[in-house]
């Protein structure tokens, strides 16, 4: 695992700028890193040694006739395949890593090489020659991948990089917030718009997409894209489809030549990936309050599958002690509270000296695993009534005050389009609308967020839709930039096998009715599952990662620590500061329950606070 970073334009002592850009992420490649500048490009790159830990496999790598120069940060799982047909065609290889696999596939391939690949990855390539540039990020997201377009010298220009904090090092990068992002992150709890960041100005490159880059102009095309289409299997066929897939791509996912481990919870997804990859060592986390501690779940497999297992408990000190260097790594606010014992996991598994690590993100977005992809008993009853009774009930009580059971009425009688917006509603909209500035109302509504992604899906069943808008927006959104950044931030690669092209494959073409079977979600994935694990496992519902920030703010020193940020100066700029602070001591006095709400507002003024006010005083 590595981090990249690079920009075009004509600008002298690239050297200088991009060493700084480097040491920004040298947390992403501590064993070693490297440059390559000219008059109109400058690339750097940051290197984790996973394969072939000799000097040959280390980057900026060229092609053969020195042309070509490949910045990369991922794995590609299947670039010995690529490498044999590249071989039988005459090409001549140095080492033994993806890396030279992907820049002689340029070569031979040209933009085709994406369509080849089986792997996570971001990577950039340079044409001296042409002086052009050509990038790519994987099909899920799994690798992040920003990109800032500026004006330098009365040329347009631009910069890329793995993480965003690499920017502030660029001399003609300009910090501002981005007025559009504030209020959708109330309601989605993460940077919700797939070409946006809380940074003015920074874009992500969409998953499943890739760039050109020539004479100051980008051009963005998509190459890949889910497709939900039920072939009509048996559930005995597609059982042995998911089995089979699950442990070939277990199976790539495990080649290093570093030791490696896996996450372990007491879900079925991360218990599945340990028992097909039996590793030496699995890692979980837990919490001081019994209820939120998933860890001895853990210990008790591992000690049905002979694997030693390490954990550790943490507490609300820990986790708040480290909001704003988490904030940081993240490099925008999100408030999803597993985030905070996913940095902890991940520190766990780097100090006992494994540095490659399996986890079962994935599973729930490609095989129904959520509770929501499910309708509940009240939802089922309503829906037994005419159709047109239940839509005219249903509008009526949108109008009406809040009463029991307005939410299950208002589910059972609109489209999933209306009222589905994924895992997390923190904030109504109108709500986010009330308690911000006037500043950072005019920006995108939820619909507008959420309608791109059911336009790609129109005419599916309900969970078809609710899986493509998962894994369009809370996967890519929430999801995988927790994995990677808390991850990295401790200089470990997080592998993810069920988010696999071919397991992709397999679960595009499984039908809705045995995704969701009497109640029980991700039913065709747990009787694939149930072959390697005990039945409490593979039967167990999931639970998350649930993280006690309703408890913490209800305790002095937290909600003090809250109202610290709650009540400074620059607060004013953001939200209306007596609504803010009534819903914390609300909280706090037992009056309602506000700790998701408290934590997304805390969240974007821990991480303002870092990037904008604790960034000038270090600087």
């Amino acid at each position: 695992m590595c981090g990249i970073v690079g920009y075009f334009d004509n600008t002298s002592n690239k050297d200088i700028v991009i060493k700084k850009m480097m040491d920004r992420i040298i947390h992403r490649g501590p064993d070693m890193g490297d440059l390559y500048t000219d008059d109109s490009c400058g690339l750097g790159f940051r290197r984790l040694s996973i394969i072939d830990l000799s000097e040959a496999g280390s980057q900026p790598m060229y092609s053969a006739d020195g042309t070509k120069v490949l910045v990369f940060n991922g794995e590609i799982y299947n670039y010995m395949d690529i490498k044999k047909d590249l071989l039988d065609k005459g090409y001549v290889f140095k080492s033994d890593t993806d890396s030279e696999v992907l820049i002689h596939g340029y070569t031979e391939y040209g933009t085709d090489i994406v369509n080849k690949l089986r792997g996570m990855y971001a990577f950039c390539i340079w044409d001296k020659v042409e002086k052009k540039a050509f990038g790519a990020r994987d099909i899920f997201g799994i690798k992040p991948y920003y990109y800032y377009q500026y004006e330098v010298n009365g040329q347009k220009s631009m910069m890329i990089g793995s993480e965003i904090k690499s920017f502030l090092e660029h001399p003609e990068f300009k910090k501002e917030v981005n007025e559009k992002a504030l209020k959708p992150y109330l309601t989605f709890q993460y940077s919700s718009q797939p070409d946006e960041t809380f940074f003015k100005g920074v874009k992500r490159l969409r998953p499943g997409h890739y760039f050109t880059y020539q004479n100051g102009e980008m051009k963005i095309e998509k190459y890949w894209e889910v497709n939900f289409n039920d072939e009509k299997n048996t559930i005995e066929e597609n059982i042995k489809r998911i089995q089979d897939v699950v442990d070939d791509s277990v199976r790539l996912h495990k080649h290093a030549d570093v030791e490696f481990g896996s996450f372990l919870s007491g879900g079925i997804d991360s218990s599945y990936i340990t028992s097909c990859l039996m590793p030496d060592k699995t890692f979980s986390i837990g919490f001081e309050q019994e209820k939120f501690d998933e860890s001895t779940l853990a210990a008790d497999l591992s000690k049905i599958l002979g694997i030693e297992n390490v954990r550790r408990t943490i507490t609300g000190d820990d986790c708040l002690g480290k909001l704003s260097e988490i904030q940081y790594h993240m490099d925008e606010p999100q408030s999803n509270p597993s985030t905070l014992p996913l940095y902890f996991l991940s520190k766990l598994v780097r100090d006992n000296g494994v540095t490659v690590v399996l986890s079962g993100e994935g599973a729930d977005e490609i095989f129904g695993g959520y509770e929501w992809y499910d309708i509940d008993a009240g939802q089922r009853k309503l829906r037994q009534l005419p159709g047109f009774i239940l839509k005219q009930a249903a509008a009526i009580a949108k109008h009406l005050p809040e009463f029991h059971g307005k939410t299950t009425l208002l589910r059972a009688g609109r489209p999933v389009e209306e009222t589905f917006i994924g895992e997390a509603l923190i904030f109504e909209e109108d709500e986010a609308m009330d308690i911000v500035t006037d500043r950072f109302k005019n920006s995108r509504s939820v619909r507008d967020i959420t309608k791109e992604v059911y336009d790609l899906v129109k005419g599916k069943d309900d969970v078809t839709k609710k899986q493509m808008l998962d894994i369009k927006l809370f996967m890519e959104g929430d999801i995988l930039q927790k994995a990677d950044k808390m991850s990295m931030a401790h200089s470990l690669e997080l592998r993810v096998p069920f988010l696999d092209k071919e397991v992709m494959k397999v679960g595009e073409k499984i039908g809705s009715d045995q995704k969701i079977t009497n109640g029980t979600t991700k039913y065709v994935l747990r009787r694939a599952a149930q072959e390697k694990l005990p039945e409490e496992w593979f039967k167990r519902k999931k639970k998350g990662f649930p993280v006690p920030i309703r408890i913490w703010f209800t305790e002095e020193k937290h909600y003090n620590f809250v109202k610290e940020y709650f009540t400074a100066d620059y607060v004013d700029q953001f939200f209306d500061k007596e609504k803010i602070n009534k819903l914390l001591d609300d909280h706090y006095n037992g009056t309602i329950n506000n700790a998701r709400k408290i934590y997304t507002i805390l969240v974007f003024l821990v991480w303002y606070k870092r990037y904008f006010i604790d960034e000038v005083a270090v600087n």
